[in-house]
C-alpha cells in the first residue's frame, strides 16, 4: 500500500471524477491517475490496497487501461507479479486517447451518417429538411476526421507551437475576434 499525499489524493479523486464525466469508468479513471503519479511501476495488489477497491476491479481496470493503449505491462526484477505504468508523455497519451476515441466514437457515427445518407438519397420519404441536417453533420464529422489524421503524426513541438498559437492564426487570417 502507498501512502498518498494530499495533492495524490485530491488529483486522484478529481481523476476519477472527470473520467466519469468522460464516460470512462470512475476506478478505472482513478487507478490511471494513481500509475500516472507513481514514480515507480506497481502491482495490482498495490494498486488496490492504495485505492481501497476490489482486486477483481482493479484487474479489470487495468484490462481497459492496456486496451487503450496508456498503461503498459512491465516486470521488476526480482518480483514476479505483474507491475504497470502509464505512458510518460502526456502529449503521447492524449493522442492515444484521441485515436481510441476517434476509432470507437467519430467513426463508427460516421459510417452511420454515410449509410443513412445514402439510404436517404434512394427513398423519397426523407424531406429535403432530413437530408440537409445529415449532410451537414456528415461534412462535419468528415472535416473533424481528416483534420485530426493530418495532425496527429505532427511532431510534438510542432503541435505544441501550433495549440499555443491561438488567436494568432486567426490574426494572421484576417478574422475579427467575435464578442
Amino acid at each position: 500500500m502507498i501512502t498518498l499525499t494530499p495533492v495524490q489524493e485530491k488529483f486522484i479523486l478529481h481523476w476519477g471524477e472527470m473520467g466519469a464525466r468522460w464516460g470512462i469508468n470512475r476506478t478505472v479513471a482513478q487507478i490511471h491517475a494513481l500509475l500516472f503519479i507513481s514514480p515507480r511501476p506497481l502491482n495490482a495488489e498495490d494498486i488496490a490496497a492504495t485505492l481501497n477497491v476490489a482486486r477483481s476491479n482493479v484487474s479489470t481496470s487495468l484490462k481497459e487501461l492496456q486496451n487503450w493503449g496508456i498503461v503498459r505491462l512491465v516486470h521488476v526484477m526480482g518480483d514476479k507479479r505483474d507491475h504497470f505504468e502509464s505512458m510518460r508523455d502526456v502529449w503521447e497519451m492524449f493522442r492515444v486517447v484521441l485515436d481510441e476515441r476517434k476509432k470507437r466514437e467519430l467513426d463508427p457515427t460516421l459510417t452511420v451518417l454515410r449509410d443513412c445518407l445514402l439510404e436517404a438519397a434512394k427513398d423519397p420519404k426523407v424531406d429535403a429538411y432530413t437530408m440537409n441536417r445529415l449532410s451537414e453533420l456528415a461534412d462535419f464529422f468528415e472535416t473533424m476526421s481528416q483534420w485530426y489524421t493530418q495532425i496527429r503524426h505532427w511532431p510534438t513541438p510542432v503541435l505544441v507551437k501550433f495549440i499555443r498559437a491561438g488567436d494568432k492564426v486567426r490574426k494572421l487570417l484576417g478574422l475579427k475576434a467575435k464578442d
